[in-house]
């Protein structure tokens, strides 16, 4: 049987780089992965538009990406690439959906102080949510790569790119978003979905994502000891392995 072809979305800051492990793991399990980069961020430098460009921009790319698909695909995507993909499940025919340390969607409160205080700081920052965002290298390697070998983190650190500001914003302050843009009909999701998180992540912990999770009644696994940036953190081959095992026992 011809298995589903996959479409892997990158998170914030980052590009297809940052999947390449996974791809490489579905590409041997004979699978055709696709990895595009969400807009502008294979510009360098970024165009000053990249700051108001918003989730529903970056959905609108990938939409044109899965129709030119001779099927329907698997989505596979980390941390802001997961609630991409919720959304995508919501507007499109998919096979599957795997967020790996995914975003939540609008209208699932944080649950940590943790997470409240990061969306407060960002208000110290007046007019963010219109700007280009440059990556923060004390955020990244405190809270995204702390679980990389030191050695590691800054060589990771160095691939990052600049982010949107609004889309930031329709994340981390969805609360004060009145567009809602990442809101999800989680009734229009009917593909079985798998959420993958570290139980050490404080970006997006366990917590939060687990009631992201109920949501769709998503499969959801946590692995301890691991972190945000568990799709490249030593122990990654694991939650990676997990994914496959699941497409499995759902004929894909």
């Amino acid at each position: 049987m011809t298995k589903p072809p996959v479409v892997m979305i990158h998170g914030a800051f980052c590009g297809p780089w940052s999947l390449a492990g996974l791809k490489e793991k579905f590409t041997a399990a004979g699978y055709a992965v696709t990895v595009p980069a969400l807009r502008f961020h294979g510009d360098d430098p970024p165009p000053a538009a990249l700051g108001t460009t918003g989730l529903a921009d970056y959905a609108a790319d990938l939409e044109a990406e899965i129709a030119a698909l001779p099927e329907a695909p698997i989505l596979v995507g980390h941390s802001l690439g997961g609630l991409l993909a919720q959304m995508l499940a919501a507007r499109r025919d998919v096979k599957a959906v795997i967020g790996l340390a995914p975003s939540a969607p609008w209208g699932v409160p944080p649950t940590t102080l943790f997470e409240i205080g990061a969306a407060q700081a960002m208000h110290l920052h007046p007019g963010y949510w219109s700007r280009v965002l440059e990556p923060s290298r004390d955020v990244a390697l405190a809270h995204s790569l702390d679980k990389l070998p030191r050695h590691m983190r800054d060589d990771v650190f160095g691939r990052f790119v600049p982010e949107s500001g609004r889309v930031t914003f329709e994340i981390m302050n969805w609360g004060l978003d009145m567009n809602r843009a990442s809101e999800v009909d989680a009734s229009a999701v009917t593909c079985p979905v798998l959420f993958l998180t570290g139980g050490d992540d404080r970006i997006n912990p366990p917590t939060t994502v687990a009631r992201a999770a109920a949501l769709y009644g998503a499969d959801h696994i946590v692995f301890d000891g691991m972190g945000h940036w568990l799709i490249g953190e030593p122990g990654w081959e694991r939650p990676a392995d997990r994914a496959l095992e699941w497409l499995k026992t759902k004929g894909l």
